[in-house]
């Protein structure tokens, strides 16, 4: 009697992909979520440059940074809070920004120079990789 010929995939063959996927699902998720959050965390330092510049500008006119806060000198009111920007507000030239717990609840500091020409950033999230100095 002569064995009939099945074309299609063995038991073993299919463990085998299966286990593939599972190891590349294991590397590619956390790989994910992290850019997931940079992304979100991208917004919220976006939304401090039209603060920085103002900040930057009145500086250089020569106002103090004690008279540096929301709505005067140039400087723009607070944001709407959008689904990644908590608040952002500005108080003595210094620009803090909070995300919504959805980008991770982290806050981003902002401090000018004298000049206002330099800025240096802080905040936790420095300590979480969100942004960088």
């Amino acid at each position: 009697m002569q064995k009939k010929y099945h074309p299609g995939f063995s038991l073993i063959e299919l463990m085998i992909v299966v286990t593939i996927i599972g190891i590349l699902a294991a590397i590619a998720i956390p790989s994910y979520q992290d850019y997931v959050k940079r992304a979100r965390f991208a917004e919220v330092i976006a939304a401090t440059a039209p603060f920085k510049i103002a900040v930057s500008l009145a500086l250089q006119q020569g106002v103090l940074p004690s008279q540096l806060k929301n709505g005067l000198h140039g400087i723009p009111n607070p944001p709407t809070p959008t689904k990644n920007l908590a608040s952002l507000l500005v108080k003595d030239g210094i620009i803090n920004a909070t995300a919504t717990p959805l980008a991770s609840g982290l806050t981003v500091i902002l401090t000018p120079n004298a000049t206002g020409s330099q800025w240096k950033m802080s905040g936790n999230c420095v300590n979480a990789g969100l942004c960088n100095d």
